[in-house]
Parts: structure tokens; C-alpha cells; sequence
């Protein structure tokens, strides 16, 4: 009878049997068929059909939100039963940069409907404490920035341009329609201490005009948002990566275009190559599909 129902629920989703037909990879006969041995054993009508289109009844829109909820349930009963059939199955520990945390939680999902699905712990991490927990097996995986500690297997990699500055929002720069490095050798720009060759924060403390006024504000800047507070507190100017440009509104602050200095930082899965197992695997892969779907 689920079959059946199925038939009903997707012939009422395209208003025709011959895309219900397509969309199930059935014949449109078996599909009519089906239909039809559900209205004789259930002693209504779901559909009214003429030679040129196809109505739900009145009873069939009544019965058809209880189809779908019982398609719903029978899928939800086949995932739980491939889940148990594997008892014990470990999930895969994800940290992140929290600049990645769309894309974290978009591969979770995606491996949540995996048949069998595959369980995600997601855990922020700053690059620094993400190369820890991968060294001490506390996270299977880690998207960070690069540079990549040599020592380990990095894969999907992705690019985030840093197109803006982060300004107050009553400091004469806010009014700006542009602003260029080198002529800002009035301000101070938020660094972190750690700013590893190859990095976008090397790169852009060789592009500051010097002697410059550095703040550093910690090891590692991986919290872009937070460090807006320091911003709008006058620490100083922040290179703001577009993904937080695009998400973060906040009064105090200004996101002014950055001109001429073409800086991305460079993100990327990680992981130790002794521990591959096929839940990581499976992990690279949704990480992989998620940026190529964005």
C-alpha cells in the first residue's frame, strides 16, 4: 500500500501521471494502476480526471497532507533502521574556522542524508587550536587557514577574498569610497601575532607602508566578527574578508572597499593521513559537493 500511496502523493505533486511517472522512473500505466487500486481499497475518489487535465478531489486533498506525512515517516523509519544496523558507529568530529561555519554545517547536513547517514560534531576552532586537536585525535578533520602544517592531508581547498576594510562609523574614513594600503600610514590595522610566510596576514603586513602602527590584538585573528568590537572601540582598521561583509550589520561600524591589494585567504580540510577512515572519506566528499554547489 506505501507504494501506492507514493504514486498518489507524487501524481498530486505534478497535477499529471506522466511526470509522476518520469519523477518515480515508472510506467505511467503502473503508476495509473496504483492509483487507482488505492482508491478502490480506501472506496473514494482522489482524483477527477478529464482528457486534458488532472484534479485532486476534494477527498484527495483532504487525504493527501496524511500521504505525505506517511511518506515522511516511512523514510524516517528507514534512516533509523540503517543508522542502528551500524551499532556503534562513530561520528566524525569536524573543527572549523568560524569563517567556514556555513560551509561546516552545510556538509553536516548534506551527511546527515546519506544512506546510511553519517554523524558530524562541529567544534569552532581558531587555526591554532584546530592543529592542536587534530595532533591530540580530539577532531577527525579540521578546515583551516593556510599555510597547512606539512605534516598533514589537506583537500577542498576554497579561497575568501578580503575586499574591505572594518572602520568606526564616525571616523572620516567611513566616508570613503575606497581606500588604498599605502596611504593609511596614519592608522592602525588589527594583526594577530602569528602571521606564518605565505599567509594573507604576511602578505598584508608587507603591503603597510612603513614604520606602521600595528595592534596586535592575539595569536591568531580567527574570529573576525568579535574583533569588530575593537574596531568600533578605535583599536584600529580590520581587513575585513567578504563572507562577514556580506552577513554582519552593525552601526558602529563600516565596511569600506579595499583597493589595489587583491589579499584571499586560503581555507582547506585537514587531517592526519593515519587516521583515514570511511566516515572521513565521506566528509571530504560533502565538503567537496558543498563548494561546488554554493
Amino acid at each position: 500500500m506505501l507504494r501506492d500511496v507514493r504514486c498518489f502523493a507524487f501524481v498530486a505533486r505534478h497535477l499529471g501521471f506522466s511526470r509522476a511517472a518520469a519523477e518515480l522512473r515508472m510506467s505511467q500505466p503502473a503508476v495509473s494502476q496504483a492509483v487507482g487500486r488505492l482508491e478502490r481499497s480506501l472506496g473514494v475518489r482522489l482524483f477527477d480526471r478529464t482528457s486534458r487535465e488532472v484534479r485532486l478531489s476534494a477527498v484527495g486533498e483532504a487525504l493527501l497532507p496524511y500521504a505525505e506525512a506517511l511518506l515522511e515517516a516511512a523514510a524516517a523509519f528507514t534512516e533509523e533502521a540503517a543508522r542502528l544496523a551500524v551499532p556503534g558507529r562513530p561520528p566524525v568530529r569536524l573543527a572549523y574556522a568560524p569563517l567556514a561555519g556555513a560551509l561546516a554545517a552545510r556538509a553536516a547536513r548534506r551527511l546527515a542524508r546519506r544512506r546510511p547517514p553519517v554523524g558530524v560534531e562541529l567544534r569552532p576552532a581558531g587555526r591554532r587550536a584546530a592543529a592542536a586537536a587534530l595532533a591530540a585525535g580530539e577532531v577527525s578533520a579540521a578546515v583551516i587557514g593556510a599555510p597547512f602544517p606539512r605534516d598533514l592531508v589537506t583537500a577542498a581547498r576554497f579561497h575568501v577574498a578580503v575586499g574591505h576594510l572594518a572602520v568606526p562609523a564616525d571616523d572620516p574614513l567611513a566616508r570613503a569610497a575606497r581606500l588604498r594600503l599605502d596611504r593609511l600610514d596614519r592608522h592602525r590595522l588589527l594583526l594577530p601575532r602569528d602571521r606564518p610566510p605565505g599567509g594573507m596576514w604576511a602578505r598584508l603586513a608587507a603591503l603597510l607602508p612603513g614604520p606602521h602602527r600595528h595592534h596586535v590584538v592575539a595569536e591568531d585573528l580567527d574570529d573576525f566578527a568579535a574583533a569588530l568590537d575593537l574596531v568600533a572601540a578605535g583599536s584600529g582598521l580590520l581587513a575585513a574578508p567578504d563572507p562577514l561583509v556580506r552577513t554582519v550589520r552593525r552601526d558602529d561600524v563600516r565596511f569600506v572597499p579595499l583597493d589595489g591589494a587583491d589579499l584571499r585567504m586560503t581555507y582547506g580540510l585537514a587531517w592526519p593521513p593515519e587516521r583515514v577512515s570511511p566516515e572521513l572519506m565521506a566528509l571530504v566528499q560533502a565538503v567537496q559537493e558543498t563548494l561546488w554547489t554554493r
